[in-house]
C-alpha cells in the first residue's frame, strides 16, 4: 500500500500514550488477529511507526488494539500477503491446519516471483532458543531423526503410488506431531536441524499436493508448502534445501505454463546451489533450469544448462542418504534430459535418453517408470514408430494401475486422444479401453 504519514502518526501517538514500542505493538496485533503474540515480527511494526510501510491486512487489528477509527484506511480485509512478516513456523503450521480442515485455501496464480516467497527470518531460531514458550517440549536429536525418518517413509510411498496416496498422513504428522517440537525448547544446533527436517516435510507435502490433482486448491497448497519449505530451509542455513524448494516451484511453473517465472526460479535454484559439493544436487538444479528454458523455447540457455547437468551427473555422487538431492539418480537425470531434448526437437537423442533411463539403476518406483514409458511412447509415435509406441503404452498401463498421480492420469488421457486416429487397429482400441477403465 502507498505510504501514509498520517496513519503512521496516528499509530505512533497511540503507542506513545500506552508506553508501547514496536515489540509491544507487534505482540498486541498478533494476539488480536489469532491469539498468538509471536504471529507478527517486530520489524514490521517498526516500519508502520516509521512510515516506511502503511498496513493493509493488519490495519483492522491495529485499529482494534489502539482504539483507532478503522475507516481511516479504506483497505479490504483480505488474506495476509506472503511477505507479511509472520513467523515462519506459525505460518507453516497454519497452512497445514488449513489443509487438514479444508478451509482458507490459497489459490495459485502466476505470482511466482521470488519476492512472493516471503522474507525468511534469520533470527527465528536464535529467538526461539533464547525465549522458548513456557512449558515447551524439550527437543533433541531423537525428535529430529524421527522427522527425517518419516519423510523418507512417506516419500517412498508417494514415489511408488503417487502423491494422492496418504498426503493427509504427511500433513497430520506436521500439525499433530512436529508442531509441538517446532514450538519446543532446543539448542541452536538442534533448532537448525529441526527446521531443516521440517523443510523436507513441507517440501514433501507440496510435492504430494502437486501430484495429487490439477485443481486451483491443490496448486495453491503446493505453492504454499514449497514457499514455506524455502523459508524454513533458509532460516536453517541449508542452501541445498533452499535450492530444492525453489526447484519445486520452478517445476510447478513449467507444468502451469508460467514460462518466465519458471526460468527465473530455475536461475535462482542454480544460484542457491552453485557452491554445493554434491554433484547430484548440481545436476538436479542445472537440469531444472534447462527444462524451464526449453519450455520457454530458449534453445541456447537450455542447451547450456543441459550440458552442465550432464557434466555434474557424471561426477562421483555423495554418500547415499546424506543429501536431500541424493535421490536424483542417473536414471532420473536421463529421463529429464530426454524430455528436454524432445522439447528441443532432437527426437533420436530423446529416445536414446529415455531408453537409458529405463535400463540403468534408479527408476525402480512404479510411478516413475510408468511416466517414462508414457513419455517414450509419445516420442516413438512422433518418430513414426507406431508399433514401438503401442508396446510402450501397454507397459505404461500395466505400471499405472493403482497409482494416484495427476501426471499419470494426464498421460492416460493423452494416450487415449492420440490413439483415437487408429480406430481400425484392435491393439490401439484395446489400449484405449484399458485406459478408460483406469480413468473411471
Amino acid at each position: 500500500m502507498p505510504k501514509n504519514p498520517e496513519v503512521a502518526q496516528l499509530i505512533r501517538h497511540a503507542c506513545t500514550a500506552r508506553g508501547w514500542g514496536p515489540t509491544d505493538l507487534a505482540r498486541a496485533v498478533g494476539r488480536a488477529e489469532c491469539g498468538d503474540p509471536t504471529r507478527l515480527q517486530r520489524q514490521y511494526a517498526l516500519r508502520w511507526l516509521k512510515s516506511d510501510r502503511t498496513p493493509a491486512y493488519w490495519w483492522p487489528y491495529i485499529a482494534q488494539v489502539l482504539n483507532l477509527d478503522v475507516r481511516v484506511i479504506d483497505a479490504p480485509h483480505t488474506q495476509p500477503p506472503a511477505d507479511a512478516g509472520t513467523d515462519t513456523v506459525t505460518s507453516a503450521l497454519e497452512l497445514g491446519r488449513s489443509d487438514v480442515d479444508r478451509r482458507n485455501f490459497v489459490t495459485a496464480s502466476s505470482g511466482y516471483a521470488l519476492a512472493a516467497l516471503g522474507l525468511p527470518d534469520p533470527d527465528s531460531i536464535t529467538r526461539r532458543t533464547k525465549n522458548p514458550p513456557v512449558g515447551a517440549v524439550r527437543v533433541g536429536k531423537g525428535e529430529v531423526a524421527a522427522v527425517q525418518r518419516m519423510v523418507i517413509s512417506l516419500g517412498d510411498s508417494a514415489a511408488e503410488l503417487g502423491g494422492g496416496h496418504a498426503r493427509h498422513l504427511a500433513v497430520r504428522y506436521l500439525t499433530d506431531d512436529v508442531a509441538p517440537w517446532l514450538n519446543g525448547s532446543f539448542t541452536e544446533a538442534t533448532g537448525r536441524a529441526l527446521f531443516a527436517a521440517a523443510s523436507q516435510l513441507m517440501h514433501l507435502a507440496g510435492w504430494m499436493a502437486q501430484d495429487e490433482g490439477d485443481t486451483p486448491e491443490l496448486r495453491g497448497l503446493a505453492q504454499g508448502y514449497y514457499a514455506h519449505a524455502f523459508r524454513l530451509a533458509d532460516e536453517a542455513g541449508d542452501p541445498e534445501l533452499s535450492a530444492t524448494a525453489l526447484r519445486g516451484l520452478a517445476v510447478q511453473c513449467v507444468d502451469l505454463g508460467f514460462r518466465a517465472e519458471a526460468v527465473q526460479l530455475g536461475e535462482a535454484c542454480v544460484e542457491h546451489g552453485k557452491h554445493l559439493g554434491n554433484a547430484r544436487a548440481i545436476a538436479y538444479y542445472e537440469a531444472t533450469l534447462a527444462t524451464a528454458a526449453a519450455q520457454d523455447d530458449d534453445r541456447p540457455l537450455a542447451t547450456k544448462h543441459l550440458a552442465a547437468s550432464e557434466a555434474a551427473i557424471g561426477r562421483p555422487a555423495a554418500t547415499p542418504g546424506d543429501s536431500w538431492a541424493a535421490h536424483y539418480s542417473p536414471g532420473r537425470w536421463a529421463h529429464e534430459s530426454g524430455m528436454i531434448l524432445s522439447r528441443l526437437g532432437d527426437l533420436p537423442a530423446a529416445e536414446e535418453h529415455l531408453h537409458l533411463a529405463l535400463d540403468i539403476h534408479g527408476l525402480d518406483r512404479r510411478r516413475t517408470r510408468a511416466i517414462v514409458h508414457a513419455d517414450l511412447a509419445g516420442v516413438r509415435l512422433r518418430r513414426g514408430n507406431l508399433d514401438g509406441a503401442l508396446t510402450s503404452w501397454g507397459t505404461f498401463l500395466d505400471c499405472a494401475d493403482g497409482i494416484r498421480s495427476v501426471k499419470v492420469q494426464a498421460a492416460v488421457r493423452d494416450m487415449r486422444v492420440r490413439l483415437r486416429r487408429f480406430e481400425g487397429m484392435s491393439e490401439a482400441q484395446q489400449l484405449r479401453q484399458t485406459a478408460a477403465q483406469l480413468l473411471a
